[in-house]
């Protein structure tokens, strides 16, 4: 049976450019980048070159790039970084959809969350009307990752910047599906992993603003410029490397194809009994379709779909294993049980899409039997 993988938002599958650089490293010396002879030098030359693709995919100078294990370590190192700069500053803003990675990171400290409209989108005045004097950190995401409506980036990132408050702007989801220019936006910190772009897992980023000088949060060692101790994992930031370097020229044209098969998506599930499309419709991000199912567990819809050869998803992708309500579908006042999530990526193609719209109807049709 052939597979249908839908569930780019969790995790790209890694693109071939990734996969070659990273062959190509792990055959050679294995060089440590913080050593002076050649094999070191040579690590250190090819991490320097995919932090130049990284810096030029998210319009980030390349000094302004912190490597991480991923957007979860990068949010909770802007986290424990704002607050440890100004410990008569322990409040935090974010809103009530931000991924679980956020809310937790933030939940040690005395946070405030903000609310949604129906369509899980923030508005900028009423985060802004939470923060205090004592604000350490505003936390914004750019799309959501389980609805996909973008957010009102820009103006919460200029309203705190006018403010005097640090913003961390969490961009898992977007980079690599939309234009994500650092400088411009002009926010203080920002969040990507390399596996949501078909980068390898296990590698990510903090973009830090230039300038700013946060304490870190891994200590033990001056990697990263003294930024984040430990080991660089070479391999997989030489695949990130690549795998941005693909992305920048291609971007637009991915983007584009995401947005019509996920249009098409949308386009055919109005049809079916019981679906309810949440967040946004049009102002959302290219790759991410949730749909409400009335009357079903996600987890035998998801169970029936996989046995008919397609991998999706229901709630966040972090979320896997918990039968909890989603706090983003929570927030936004919708049925927070029952949800599909699906999600296409750099190498989804029409016969994906086609298997999807051709087995969904009948699984549902199944379950809704079963149950009556």
């Amino acid at each position: 049976m052939a597979r249908h993988y839908l569930d780019h938002a969790s995790t790209s599958p890694v693109r071939p450019e990734a996969t070659e650089a990273m062959i190509s490293w792990l055959q050679g010396s294995g060089g440590d980048p913080a050593r002076i002879h050649h094999e070191g030098q040579v690590a250190r030359a090819s991490v320097e070159a995919a932090r130049e693709a990284v810096a030029a995919l998210l319009g980030a100078r390349s000094r302004e790039v912190v490597f991480t294990s991923g957007a979860t370590e990068s949010i909770a190192q802007a986290v424990y970084g704002a607050t440890e700069a100004a410990p008569s500053a322990p409040h935090i803003v974010a809103s009530a959809v931000e991924h679980s990675a956020v809310r937790l990171a933030s939940a040690r400290h005395d946070l405030s969350l903000v609310g949604c409209d129906r369509q899980g989108r923030v508005d900028p005045a009423a985060l802004m009307a939470a923060v205090r004097p004592d604000t350490a950190l505003v936390h914004i995401q750019w799309g959501n990752h389980e609805v996909g409506t973008l957010q009102p980036v820009q103006a919460v990132v200029s309203e705190c910047r006018e403010r005097g408050v640090l913003v961390h702007v969490d961009a898992a989801q977007a980079a690599g599906h939309l234009p994500v220019d650092f400088r411009a936006l002009g926010a203080d910190l920002m969040s990507v992993s390399a596996h949501k772009m078909g980068g390898p897992s296990g590698v990510g980023a903090l973009l830090v603003r230039r300038g700013l000088r946060l304490p870190p949060l891994l200590v033990g060692g001056d990697q990263e410029r003294a930024r984040r101790a430990g080991f660089e994992n070479v391999a997989a930031i030489v695949g990130w490397g690549a795998a941005a370097g693909a992305v920048v020229d291609r971007l637009a044209g991915e983007a584009e194809e995401a947005m019509s098969q996920t249009d098409r998506i949308l386009g055919s599930v109005g049809s079916l009994d019981g679906i309810e499309v949440y967040g946004d419709p049009l102002g959302r991000l290219p790759h991410i379709v949730c749909l409400g199912v009335a009357g079903i567990e996600p987890q035998a819809v998801l169970l029936g779909l996989d046995q008919a050869g397609l991998a999706v998803h229901s709630g966040s992708a972090c979320a896997s294993e918990d039968l909890l309500p989603s706090p983003v579908l929570e927030a936004m006042g919708v049925d927070a049980h029952h949800s599909l999530r699906i999600s296409v990526g750099w190498n989804t193609t029409d016969e994906d899409i086609d298997a999807l719209l051709r087995e969904l109807p009948g699984v549902l049709d199944r379950l809704r039997a079963l149950a009556g």
